[in-house]
């Protein structure tokens, strides 16, 4: 055994010096380059910029070559004269084939060995479900750099994005297939991943807030919908978003302040409609409980579900949780009598004030006089008929006076700011249009980034491929 110890120790010492040597040989290589670059030029003479740039590209494309030769080297992905096919049959070795795909290095080409099935036709590649090419000619380092890229900007600029920060070739339509492609691998992961987020103690109130936003869509996409156009067409589809926050922090005021780090969002576009006869909740039902699932929201001593009056929020919060508390968000309730003003008065001043005073009912508690106030007018204004009922309809989510002397928020400025944040500022940019399927791999994909789950979707996704 003490032999075998020194043998391996003596290997080990040998692989470090490789290494060292190597990596040795690698910086000499660059510094020979460099040198070579700046010449005899003194320091105050150098263009900086010019230089750093021509360094890096230097130094990548030797990184490239290093890396290109090491794994070409490596043969070990021939395991034999056979290896089962997917389709149960045995694939044949057929000799090593050249593939060209972009690294974060720059463009390496990779041999490797090719087996055919002669029963169903189709070939593979040990190494590229080994090194996770199988899908695309791109690096696992370059799929990511795309994602980020495109969670945040158009296709068209991620692409001139990644070649101008990163030095990586990859046209606009490629950024938009991977783009999609791991949007729609991470949705589909969404409706797996139940994990909760929060593994320690939870915060004493959680807050579950929904929303609806629209997207404009492709005309392909509205064909026979009804929309708000001034025919009755469409231009847009709901996106239905659900976010999820705490509050326990406090300002100098000891109003509740969101939690930092606190936000997780999930949405889509499918509806929220369930009908009595349906033996599956609707999809965004199920989303939303989903969600909530994760953050442990049925488990927290106070649940609270804030949303702007839509029917159909609380229908889902009756459903999914019966015991939470249900507040519509004030400033919405706000904004509904303020533009209800400017239809009872046309001189603006006088709707001005006629909505303060309003407002100061609602603030005060006052809530019968706020009734009474708009209900004056709903025997001769369509608009006032609507506000009346629709303030008569939830009541009893807006006892504001009792909410907030709980320490509870009353605003749904979260929920607007994901509409805003999470969806808006991506998808709804001059001249886009989106199919419902991109859309909803874009969202996808923002929702998972933007809630911080992406590097275990990442992980999980790594780990699936390696078993198959």
């Amino acid at each position: 055994m003490g032999r075998r110890g020194t043998g391996a120790d003596h290997d080990g010492f040998r692989g470090s010096r490789q290494k060292k040597g190597l990596s040795a040989s690698f910086q000499a290589e660059i510094a020979q380059e460099i040198q070579k670059l700046i010449g005899r030029q003194a320091v105050q003479e150098i263009d900086l910029e010019a230089l750093e740039t021509a360094a890096r590209r230097c130094a990548l494309r030797l990184a490239a070559c290093a890396l290109q030769q090491q794994l070409n080297q490596d043969h070990s992905d021939h395991a034999g004269a056979e290896l089962p096919c997917r389709c149960g049959s045995a694939a044949r070795y057929a000799g090593r084939r050249s593939k060209t795909f972009e690294s974060v290095l720059g463009r390496l080409e990779l041999q490797r060995a090719y087996y055919h099935c002669t029963a169903c036709n189709q070939g593979f590649f040990p190494r590229d479900r080994q090194l996770g090419l199988e899908e695309f000619s791109l690096s696992p380092g370059v799929t990511r750099m795309i994602v980020g890229v495109a969670a945040l900007v158009s296709f068209q600029e991620g692409s001139q994005l990644l070649e101008e920060l990163a030095g990586v070739k990859v046209e606009t339509k490629q950024v938009e297939r991977v783009a999609e492609a791991l949007g729609a691998e991470i949705a589909a992961d969404e409706k797996q991943d139940l994990n909760p987020m929060i593994s320690g103690d939870l915060p004493h109130t959680l807050y579950l807030g929904m929303d609806g936003t629209g997207v404009p869509m492709r005309p392909s996409e509205l064909q026979e919908r009804g929309g708000k156009q001034a025919d009755g067409s469409a231009k847009t589809r709901e996106v239905k978003l659900c976010t999820v926050w705490s509050a326990d922090s406090r300002d100098a005021q000891d109003r509740p302040v969101r939690d930092e780090g606190s936000i997780s969002y999930t949405a889509a576009i499918e509806s929220a409609a369930t009908l009595d006869t349906d033996e599956v909740p609707a999809e965004f039902t199920q989303r939303a409980l989903r969600e909530a699932t994760r953050r442990r929201f049925s488990e927290v001593d106070r649940q609270v579900v804030l949303g702007d009056g839509a029917p159909w929020i609380w229908r889902i919060a009756q459903e999914l949780f019966p015991r939470a508390i249900q507040i519509v968000d004030k400033f919405h309730v706000k904004e509904h009598l303020s533009q209800l003003s400017k239809f009872l008065y046309p001189v603006p001043q006088q709707a001005k004030d006629w909505a303060e005073r309003r407002h100061e009912e609602l603030d005060s508690g006052r809530f019968q006089d706020l009734l009474r106030a708009v209900g004056r007018h709903a025997d001769h204004n369509a608009e006032a008929r609507k506000c009346f009922q629709y303030l008569h309809r939830n009541r009893e989510r807006m006892n504001y006076l009792k909410f907030e002397a709980e320490g509870l928020c009353t605003g749904s400025g979260v929920v607007e700011a994901g509409c805003r944040g999470a969806i808006g500022t991506r998808l709804k940019r001059s001249g886009m249009r989106w199919t419902v399927r991109g859309a909803n791999a874009i969202i996808a994909l923002r929702c998972s980034k933007l809630s911080g789950r992406f590097q275990d979707f990442w992980e999980r996704r790594a780990e699936l491929r390696r078993a198959a």
